[in-house]
């Protein structure tokens, strides 16, 4: 299942959808207003939340699967947003190229501790169609489109689209202006849907795609795989968990390898990132 936020009747409700059929959890039970909901039945019973899902739907009004997805908002307000670096091959080269400092970022590559660092709240986290941001202070900026984990009390019960929006030439200045790069207004988006494990099967064998538009002309349209990742989701979860206290609910963006050459995003612009199997994020992009 996929599963959606949307708003009707003048409130957020939690839609599952496999494809072909949309299903209003949230009309069917009083206690499913969110993903956030779900997750929880799902850990209290020991369930996956497909499971407590498939327990629900014969009692939820079925609604327009298309409708859905046109409406949709971010799937799920996370407590947190973190993410990893240097986790395939061809990010290691960018951010070497941007900083000048192979060696830096080529042990990060190679080492068995990843990358992580704190990446968003959810005030500074936007959802499909919603404005992403670039820094009025930055002259590179640059997309990155990512697998994202779902997370629920640590465990993983989902995967989104994650877009890790960062100023290139901020942390390029130094390594130690990594927060002031990657940490500011509409620096993340998430969505379209949460994907249940089942539904994504292997995550380290997607395609993930990404176009941006500028006055109606294609700037940048590249693909890649997410196998081309060196590090697993679940081993870059266990990290995150290690003397860290992970709330309730939080993602974590797996890092990228699809990294525009030469271009910085502009106002105006319009990015879509798809992720086989999870669905299409777009965004349109201001200056803040």
């Amino acid at each position: 299942m996929r599963y959606y936020r949307t708003r009707r009747d003048g409130a957020d409700r939690l839609v599952a959808s496999d494809g072909r059929t949309a299903y209003d959890l949230t009309a069917a039970r009083d206690g499913l207003g969110s993903f956030r909901d779900l997750a929880r039945v799902a850990a209290v019973n020991g369930e996956s939340v497909d499971d407590v899902t498939a327990r629900v739907t014969d009692d939820a009004p079925v609604l327009d699967a298309d409708a859905v997805v046109e409406r949709a908002a971010m799937p799920a307000v996370p407590d947190e947003v973190w993410a990893a670096g240097v986790t395939y091959e061809v990010s290691s080269d960018a951010r070497e190229e941007e900083s000048g400092r192979s060696e830096l970022y080529q042990t990060v590559f190679e080492n068995e501790r990843p990358e992580l660092f704190f990446k968003a709240t959810a005030s500074r986290t936007v959802g499909p169609g919603e404005a992403v941001g670039v820094r009025a202070d930055s002259d590179w900026d640059v997309p990155e489109p990512e697998l994202a984990v779902v997370l629920s009390r640590g465990d993983i019960v989902g995967y989104t689209v994650g877009n890790d929006v960062s100023s290139r030439d901020i942390e390029g200045d130094s390594p130690l202006y990594l927060p002031q790069a990657k940490v500011y207004d509409r620096c993340c988006a998430i969505g379209p849907a949460i994907a249940s494990p089942d539904t994504v099967g292997d995550p380290l064998d997607l395609d993930l795609s990404m176009t941006i538009e500028r006055d109606g002309e294609t700037e940048f349209d590249g693909e890649t795989s997410t196998s081309k990742m060196v590090r697993t989701p679940e081993e870059l979860v266990s990290y995150l968990n290690r003397h860290n206290t992970v709330p309730e609910l939080a993602v974590l963006l797996t890092g990228t390898s699809l990294v525009p050459d030469e271009f910085t995003l502009r106002e105006g612009d319009h990015v879509a990132i798809d992720l086989e199997n999870v669905g299409t994020l777009e965004n349109p992009v201001v200056s803040v």
